[in-house]
């Protein structure tokens, strides 16, 4: 039987560090005498008062038994209860027309993806445009956390491998789960002050810095202005942000390590090798296509290449220029690395860097063992060997993804979406980017003016994605429920 008590329980506790957080935009009204504090003070008195209800009411008795059943149950519907009451400033506030939108926009920043339904960001409050980037902030460093502590032990597509992959590594640094999440909030929040800072002495406001600061490391992609990061036009901004979307879409506890004097684990690790070879590739790609096609000089197309490189395979969705106007190859080229994402244990989306390398690592040995019949090949990731029920594991997440990717994709279609909105639009938010191809959803529109249906559709593929399809999807199986 499902431990329910001890689930609503956490869900209190959740609930009542939301109800803290909102108070921080209320204070930033406050500060900017904007009237939208009260509307803030409001949800945070509802929140809360659900959040000490459910903790007091349902204070387990005794120490709980707390299975896998009961971590699935939790961690998704901990991501769904805590939307819905982020939701609640847009709708008491009125900067969301409707409760379909307050709650796209509250997920979608919950799960740093980053799409948005707001137009005319650049006369929108300042508690309305905090709170936007302070989800994406908390939401980042809840995915890391839940990467690093929760999804190894759900055995979803292949993160067994990870968490055994830094067991040995890490124990004799951080023995205790709870000391693994300290270390991380601590690096999480030291790249989060360095960022602002850089910011700030870019040229940006304080106010600006901290939004797009918490934007930027969370890999969420959300800003103060309709035109993204371009509406700052400095190339120092645009570095900035290059740098700190790349660290935010590494593994933070390789960073942390980095941080504590330990760099070896860091430029050791296969993902992020391969990672940094990724970026590196398609930066002199997408520069040499958009030099080559005379839309550039040599400077400007290697900028607006390694940023677009860069905010995408990250899955921040950061634009500075309108990427539907490069062509057919340019197009093309940003949507497959959509499909990417960051390395494993980072704020970023995607389907992650490891499991293509050990997609590669079984394609590679079955074309040797067809070559040798009689060989015996082992793969290696890391130097350790693969086991056969890590590639399976991989395997079975990259099916699962494919036909998620396409049962998104019909659904868009479905509900009065083009083609290509439809299939940029399922890729980018089953990825956790934000930005899509087209004129709708592209760096240029938003996905206000999608129908309700579609709208729905894709809070529920943003869900999907940030909790590794699996751990939701085992909801919807019978078999789950029984005792």
């Amino acid at each position: 039987m499902i431990q329910g008590r001890f689930v609503i329980f956490i869900l209190g506790i959740f609930l009542s560090i939301l109800a803290a957080a909102m108070s921080i935009p209320a204070l930033m009204d406050l500060l900017y005498r904007d009237p939208d504090w009260v509307y803030f003070g409001e949800a945070a008195a509802i929140t809360g008062f659900v959040g000490i209800l459910l903790t007091l009411g349902f204070r387990p008795e005794g120490i709980p038994v707390f299975e896998v059943r009961e971590t699935f149950v939790l961690t998704v519907s901990s991501w769904v209860t805590i939307s819905a009451f982020a939701s609640l400033p847009f709708i008491l506030s009125s900067a969301a027309p409707t409760f379909t939108d307050a709650l796209f926009e509250a997920i979608s920043g919950l799960t740093t993806t980053g799409a948005t339904v707001f137009s005319n960001l650049d006369y929108a409050p300042p508690g309305i445009l905090l709170w936007r980037a302070l989800l994406q902030w908390l939401g980042g460093v809840g995915i890391v956390v839940m990467a690093m502590t929760i999804l190894p032990a759900l055995k979803i597509g292949g993160m067994q491998l990870f968490r055994s992959e830094f067991s040995d590594r890490s124990e004799k640094y951080f023995p205790r789960v709870s000391q693994i999440a300290s270390a991380i909030l601590s690096t999480y929040l030291l790249i989060s002050a360095l960022c602002g800072v850089a910011y700030w002495f870019a040229g940006m406001t304080p106010f600006e810095a901290i939004v797009m600061m918490m934007s930027t490391v969370s890999t969420g992609g959300v800003a103060t202005s309709d035109l993204s990061l371009g509406y700052f036009d400095s190339q120092w901004i645009e570095m900035i942000a290059v740098v700190f979307m790349m660290m935010g879409s590494i593994t933070l506890l390789l960073l942390t390590r980095f941080l504590q004097g330990d760099p070896k684990p860091l430029f050791k690790d296969s993902q992020v090798r391969v990672y940094l070879v990724l970026i590196g590739v398609a930066t002199v790609m997408m520069a040499l296509w958009l030099w080559g096609t005379d839309q550039y000089d040599l400077l400007n197309s290697l900028r607006h290449g390694v940023f677009a490189v860069v905010s995408i395979s990250s899955t921040t969705g950061f634009t500075t220029i309108d990427f539907n106007t490069w062509g057919s190859f340019g197009s093309i080229f940003i949507f497959l690395l959509m499909f990417v994402g960051g390395c494993t244990g980072s704020t970023a989306g995607g389907i992650k860097i490891f499991r293509f390398q050990i997609l590669f690592k079984a394609a590679k040995a079955q074309i040797f063992q067809l070559r040798r019949p009689h060989g015996v090949f082992v793969p290696l990731y890391n130097n350790q060997k693969l086991r056969e029920s890590d590639f399976m594991s991989v395997l079975a997440f990259f099916a699962l993804y494919i036909f998620c990717y396409a049962a998104l994709a019909l659904s868009l279609s479905l509900s009065g979406l083009d083609v290509l909105s439809s299939l940029s639009g399922s890729a980018t938010i089953l990825g956790n980017v934000g930005p899509g191809l087209g004129t709708a959803i592209g760096p240029s529109g938003n996905y206000g003016a999608l129908p309700e249906f579609a709208k729905w559709i894709t809070m529920f593929g943003m869900l999907l994605g940030r909790l590794e399809l699996l751990t939701m999807l085992i909801l919807f199986t019978p078999s789950f429920w029984r005792t």
